[in-house]
């Protein structure tokens, strides 16, 4: 009896042992990442793109289609690639309006020599633009909020205007109570006009491949 027992004790110990050989090799084995095929341009490639319509959070909707046009060339490894110029189309994901403007792009496709293929991509900045933050890791653009300095030089301004118009009209008295409405109508036409968040015709994005891009050969 005691022999079996041991037996039995030998095989659950050399069980325990494989299991656990084979479970340290799948946590300590280095991930392997994907190998692009030589006419694919690969994941994680950044590049520029150019806005061919005027997007604005005031007007945008869902679903709206816009377009690019690519801003420099997409070379896969085997030479194959996409010239600049080249169109790129798009939808708007999501839009929020007012004061925290925000717009999330998503592409669908981008045209090649060969006829359109899907484009997966996210836009990761938005070059020469001061009024924007950098896009979250989803690619969503926001405004910055309208600083404290340019809301006081527009209360100020409107302070002005306010104390000139009251001076003209009631005197001392005229120019304090001018100024004080100036002073406020300034600051809230601050606010007001820079609620939206607008990207012109022509404004540069910077653009990552979230997968690699297959350049068709024919």
């Amino acid at each position: 009896m005691r022999s079996l027992v041991n037996k039995l004790s030998a095989w659950a110990g050399i069980l325990f042992l494989t299991a656990a050989i084979a479970l340290l090799a799948q946590t300590t084995a280095p991930a392997i990442a994907p190998i692009s095929r030589p006419n694919a341009v690969p994941e994680g490639t950044t590049f520029l793109v150019r806005l061919e319509d005027r997007l604005d959070t005031a007007e945008l909707h869902p679903g709206q289609h816009f377009k690019v046009k690519l801003d420099e060339d997409l070379i896969a490894a085997n030479g194959k690639m996409i010239p600049r110029g080249k169109k790129i189309k798009g939808h708007v994901s999501s839009v929020e309006h007012g004061l925290n403007a925000r717009l999330l792009l998503s592409f669908d496709e981008i045209e090649t020599r060969h006829g359109w293929v899907a484009l997966i991509a996210t836009v990761i900045g938005v070059p020469n633009e001061r009024g924007l933050k950098a896009p979250d890791s989803e690619g969503e653009i926001e405004r910055k909020g309208t600083s404290a300095k340019q809301t006081v030089e527009d209360a100020a301004a409107g302070a002005a205007l306010g104390a000139n118009a009251g001076a003209a009209t009631g005197g001392a008295k005229g120019a304090g109570s001018g100024a004080a409405a100036g002073a406020s109508a300034g600051a809230m036409a601050s606010l007001l006009a820079n609620r939206d968040l607008r990207l012109e015709k022509g404004t540069t994005l910077e653009v990552r491949l979230d997968r690699a891009l297959q350049i068709p050969s024919h």
